[in-house]
């Protein structure tokens, strides 16, 4: 900015600017600034409601799925298990909102539910055209296909041609055409509006395959008429699909916090922190500092000092949550593969808690 010059003139040329940013200013306060959620605003709300509203699947199996006795289990509910553990001290605390894919984002944005964790990848699009954040990666998965075992398809590049059902509403779709297009196989999709939708279409041959993310794909080869011997996933991988917790953009601090949540879990199997030996470790001056009993870590996040230690004792740590819900201990037995930690060649990886 040029300086004004001294002189007989130069004070009131001063004081005629000073009046026209005075004016200025007065008049850029009259528009409305866009709307922006208050810091804290979603924390505060769950808080006063007493109950975490979590946006999940309507019926995934190792992900979001409800008993006859009406109890939730999966991948995804424990994410929101331990959420509420954390802000209320009560996992038990959450109200499970089950979505169809095409509401799930919709369902964010009109504040119907606090979070959704609902099988959704991570994309620039979806962060920057409907204004929401990923919290991180809750599970690193990509897209394949489904088939018939008794089908002449082993491979991808047999279904050239053919007819592949995807989901409305994913990115399935999308994934489906730039490898038809960047392999000349002229796939023809079938847009459903379910995932059953699709397995009954596949069943009843009016695709020859279904494509959908992995976890998904060995989901309903359990559900599939015939058993999971009926169908085969093939081997070939076309797309990333990092799966993580998704909250509205512009409330930072119920974004960092559920960050951390995530990070939590991550950190508490990199120390070896259990769900059976959390109550001991707790006594133990440097797991202290990790759980942020000594550090108050909870303070910082707007929560109780012992956020961790409520995850830990409620949930279990990312591991054992993996390995209940998707690994060795459930029914789809799917490799941890990329999920491991980092010290064992995954790309799990929580930053310093400190």
């Amino acid at each position: 900015m040029a300086t004004i010059p001294g002189g007989p003139c130069a004070a009131s040329l001063r004081r005629a600017l000073g009046a026209v940013s005075a004016c200025a200013l007065l008049c850029l306060s009259s528009f409305p600034l866009p709307a922006r959620a208050a810091a804290g605003d979603t924390l505060a709300a769950v808080k006063s409601r007493g109950n975490l509203r979590c946006g999940v699947a309507d019926n995934s199996v190792g992900f979001a799925t409800k008993d006859s006795a009406g109890r939730w289990s999966g991948l995804d509910v424990d994410f929101c298990r331990a959420l509420a553990a954390t802000v209320l001290g009560d996992a038990g605390k959450v109200t499970f909102v089950p979505l169809r894919t095409s509401e799930r984002f919709p369902a964010l944005q009109a504040r119907t539910i606090d979070l959704l964790v609902r099988q959704s990848t991570w994309t620039l699009l979806r962060e920057g055209n409907l204004k929401v954040l990923f919290a991180g990666v809750l599970l690193y998965d990509s897209q394949g296909f489904l088939v018939s075992a008794n089908s002449r398809i082993k491979t991808p590049a047999q279904l050239k041609d053919s007819t592949v059902c995807v989901l409305k509403g994913t990115t399935s779709g999308q994934n489906l055409t730039d490898y038809s297009v960047a392999y000349a196989l002229n796939i023809k999709p079938l847009i459903t509006e379910s995932i059953d939708e699709s397995l009954k279409a596949l069943v009843a041959n009016r695709c020859q395959a279904l494509s959908s993310d992995f976890s998904t794909l060995a989901g309903l080869r359990l559900q599939a008429p015939g058993g999971a011997d009926a169908y085969v996933i093939l081997p070939e991988r076309i797309s990333k699909e990092p799966l993580g917790p998704a909250v509205r953009a512009g409330d930072d601090d119920w974004f960092t916090l559920v960050r951390w949540v995530l990070f939590a879990l991550i950190g508490a199997e990199e120390a070896g922190i259990t769900r059976e030996n959390v109550d001991r470790r707790a006594t133990e001056a440097w797991a202290q500092r990790i759980m942020g009993r000594s550090e108050h870590f909870g303070q910082a996040l707007g929560v109780d000092d012992d956020w961790v230690l409520w995850i830990v004792r409620s949930v279990g740590n990312y591991g054992e949550i993996y390995e209940r819900n998707l690994g060795s201990n459930s029914p789809l037995k799917i490799e941890r593969g990329l999920n491991r930690l980092w010290s064992d060649g995954g790309l799990m990886y929580s930053p310093p808690f400190r």
